[in-house]
């Protein structure tokens, strides 16, 4: 059981989708469209996101809520928007079995509705195996190989979170960049993730 309050959880995707934000600034990019699922935690990290996006870099965001049924409707609005970049950060409270059935529904759909842009991944899906789920669709497979994919993860004992590429299909990571975080953020994904407290000398 995580060693965090749900308080702790809604303020560490506080400051881990600040610093998702600044990353995708940092991409050059000025349109980003951030997806996730709607319930409370998804719907923290996203809006932390994309504060952080429009603060540093003055674009243009847009927040789209899927859930089980409208993943061909965001698709197509996905298509719309134009994005450069879109963010599918899936994770949150919701069952993750639930959540990974989704999150390959939505790029299976994304593929056949050809939404152009690159592709960011939220840790917890891409480790809970959805990337890897996805994949097994060939018109997916083709789709994430036409663009760039990447995926941020957290290196827990050095107090980093890591931008990677992620190579198509075989899901090898190429860390691009990284980004170190504050003691408490540090402290709070080691509480809420590995289950343990971190003395720091």
């Amino acid at each position: 059981m995580p060693l965090t309050t749900f308080e702790e959880e809604i303020y560490l995707r506080t400051l881990t989708g600040r610093l998702v934000g600044k990353a995708i600034a940092d991409l050059g990019v000025n349109k980003l469209a951030v997806v996730a699922q709607k319930n409370i935690i998804c719907t923290a990290i996203a809006t932390a996101t994309e504060a952080t996006f429009l603060t540093l870099n003055g674009g243009v965001t847009y927040h789209f809520l899927v859930e089980k049924g409208n993943e061909e409707k965001i698709a197509e609005r996905l298509k719309e928007f134009g994005a450069q970049v879109v963010l599918l950060q899936f994770g949150g409270e919701t069952p993750i079995e639930e959540t990974k059935k989704i999150f390959v529904n939505l790029l299976k759909a994304m593929a056949k509705a050809g939404v152009g842009g690159d592709i960011v991944v939220h840790v917890r899906i891409f480790a809970a195996g959805g990337l890897k789920e996805a994949l097994k669709s060939k018109a997916v497979e083709k789709y994430l190989g036409e663009r760039n994919v990447y995926v941020y993860t957290v290196g827990f004992d050095e107090g980093k979170v890591y931008v990677n590429k992620v190579e198509i299909p075989s899901l090898s990571l190429k860390k691009l960049t990284e980004y170190q975080v504050t003691l408490e953020h540090a402290d709070l994904l080691n509480r809420s993730l590995k289950d343990r407290k971190v003395t720091f000398a």
